[in-house]
């Protein structure tokens, strides 16, 4: 386009030697040679105007020249603050994401099976990243402090006591008493053999065999009546004994400092520095390679619930209105809080980063951009210029011959 809009100035400019030099013998050449004139006028006029943009014509300093080069910084920060003046207004913002309705689109497009699997696939990505970012060490003891501070620490007792308490009140312990007094009847009722075992291997040498046998039946059929009455009668005082001691338990366990300090005792003895440390590294050895496996297989349970979750989820945004309305006033109230809090520094992205640009180049690519436009400009100037000469021309050849 530069070339076009040069040949053309080359092209008035032959026009116009030509015109000129003939125009005494041929009277009509004066026109020719007049709008030759003014188109020349026109295409330097233009020359110079979109030359004088983008560097100094011909390398000479003139004022006013050159400048976009020159005011690189000027027109970056004004761009910044015309972007955060008309697009970084809070209420444009709301105003768009509510015409949008992006819950609705988003329920959509979640809502479509391959929707559900780019969520499955990216969430996966996510997950296998943060585990190759997360320290195994670091997370270990957050798990081990967490254990320790919530578990190990706090003092078992009289947690354990109010507990069983409730449970002992309310007469849940009864089913197990239940089941241990059956085993028990069931294990009698089976083992008459060695009850009178028991009885033989007990009784002095010199008491004959016979008599044994008598007394181990007599002992056993005791046991078995005794048994049988224990489990028959909800009343019976092995039971109401049994009731009774759990309860003064809770309430020892509750508020006798030597039952506490004997549970902390037991809770030491159970749960010791290396065990709470093998039992977080173990949690967390688990927990990572179960995710890790659901993550890597596409048709685990834990996919497969997650895709089902995700296009329950969609459907619901789309056939929710109230949902999707909320969700809808959530973007926008977050949206319009970034904007008014942040819009000053994304706005300062433009400036800062037109600032960085270097200052020939920048002219060069913009140049680029609108160049051909530019050139447009110089051959109309060209074509203005020839006609406003003819003109000219004859106005004032009509008017003063």
């Amino acid at each position: 386009m530069k070339t076009v809009a040069t040949g053309l100035l080359g092209v008035m400019a032959v026009i116009f030697l030509v015109a000129f030099a003939l125009q005494e013998q041929y009277p009509w050449l004066q026109y020719v040679r007049a709008a030759a004139e003014g188109g020349m006028v026109g295409a330097l006029a233009d020359w110079f105007a979109v030359t004088a943009l983008f560097k100094y014509p011909m390398g000479l300093k003139i004022p006013h020249t050159a400048i976009i080069p020159r005011k690189k910084d000027q027109i970056g920060t004004s761009l910044g603050q015309f972007v955060e003046e008309n697009f970084l207004a809070e209420d444009v913002v709301q105003q768009k994401l509510t015409s949008l309705g992006v819950a609705q689109r988003a329920g959509t497009w979640l809502a479509r099976p391959e929707g559900a699997d780019r969520v499955a696939v990216e969430g996966a990505a996510l997950i296998r990243g943060a585990f190759t970012v997360l320290d195994d060490d670091a997370v270990q003891q957050v798990i081990e402090s967490m254990v320790r501070k919530h578990v190990v620490d706090p003092p078992w007792g009289p947690p354990v006591g109010r507990m069983a308490a409730r449970i002992f009140e309310e007469g849940h312990h009864h089913r197990l008493v239940d089941l241990l007094v059956d085993r028990a009847a069931e294990w009698v009722d089976a083992n008459y053999d060695v009850v009178s075992r028991v009885v033989s291997q007990r009784s002095p040498t010199w008491v004959p065999h016979f008599v044994d046998g008598l007394v181990g039946d007599k002992v056993y059929t005791e046991f078995l009546k005794f048994v049988r009455a224990v489990q028959a009668d909800p009343q019976h005082d092995v039971r109401l004994s049994i009731d009774k001691y759990l309860t003064d338990l809770a309430q020892d366990l509750q508020y006798d400092p030597a039952v506490i300090a004997k549970a902390e005792e037991i809770k030491a003895g159970i749960l010791d520095d290396p065990r709470v440390h093998d039992v977080a590294a173990r949690a967390w050895k688990t927990v990572k390679t179960a995710l890790l496996e659901a993550v890597n297989d596409p048709d685990s349970e834990l996919t497969r619930n997650f895709k089902s979750a995700v296009r329950d989820f969609g459907r619901r945004l789309t056939t929710d209105e109230e949902l999707a309305g909320k969700i809808n006033r959530w973007i926008s109230d977050g949206a319009g809080y970034l904007v008014r809090t942040y819009r000053s520094d994304i706005a300062g992205i433009i400036s800062e980063t037109v600032e960085r640009w270097d200052a020939e180049e920048t002219s060069r690519k913009i140049e680029l951009q609108v160049g051909k436009d530019l050139q447009f400009i110089r051959i109309n100037g060209t074509v203005v210029g020839s006609l406003a000469g003819l003109a000219i021309f004859t106005i004032a050849h009509a008017l003063f011959g």
